[in-house]
């Protein structure tokens, strides 16, 4: 099992859950977030740096069979790309167990 952990522009979350829900994924966490990546400083017109933006984006957060995470990976990819700076992130992490509360099944059974 991995955790795949989306950062995306909030316009694009419409077209990534569409794709995510045609590769069978329904179970996922959507959080609002506010951060920035590695991008260069930006300068105002008097060439001083700014403040560092904060801007809003959607943390989409799965946690999936390994089998699913490649094809998880390229929909989000392909449906969340703009081409502009700031177009999110994916982190992928191993997890070692998952237990579902009501039926107390475990592993990927509990997914």
């Amino acid at each position: 099992m991995k955790k795949v952990d989306c950062i995306i522009r909030p316009h694009k979350l419409e077209e990534v859950k569409t794709a995510l829900n045609e590769l069978g994924i329904t179970g996922m966490t959507v959080s609002e977030v506010r951060g920035c990546g590695s991008s260069p400083s930006e300068t105002d017109w008097l060439g001083e740096e700014t403040l560092i933006r904060l801007p809003i984006r959607l943390r989409l957060e799965m946690v999936v069979p390994d089998a699913l995470v490649e094809p998880i990976i390229e929909a989000v990819l392909r449906h969340a790309h703009t081409g502009q700076p700031d177009d999110g992130k994916i982190f992928v992490l191993p997890y070692g167990d998952a237990i579902r509360i009501r039926t107390e099944e475990r592993g990927e059974a509990a997914l």
